[in-house]
């Protein structure tokens, strides 16, 4: 059974008011491409989308089992997910110019 998840996607208010992508474009369509087992394309839409999967991971484990140096390990890869996310918008919006 193929579901098809795009018709249940949430638009853009970012894009829909000002016509530029946010920060987070794309990671529903990310999403969708992992469910469906398609993961170069996930990452080639939304480059953060494994290391966002894998911070979500840690801080739920954490939750029921802690993790030594959790706080550490989730600051790490919080910020490696910002610079992620910062630097493939750049070049998405420069690649648009």
């Amino acid at each position: 059974m193929y579901i098809q998840l795009e018709d249940y996607m949430l638009p853009c208010l970012n894009k829909k008011l000002f016509g530029v992508d946010c920060l987070g474009c794309g990671m529903q369509r990310a999403l969708n491409l992992l469910i469906h087992r398609e993961f170069i394309a996930a990452f080639k839409m939304y480059p953060a989308i494994y290391t966002l999967l894998l911070l979500a991971l840690i801080i739920i484990i954490n939750f029921f089992y802690k993790i030594k140096f959790a706080q550490k390990i989730i600051s790490i890869l919080a910020i490696i997910n910002v610079l992620i996310i910062v630097i493939s918008y750049v070049i998405k919006m420069n690649q648009l110019i």
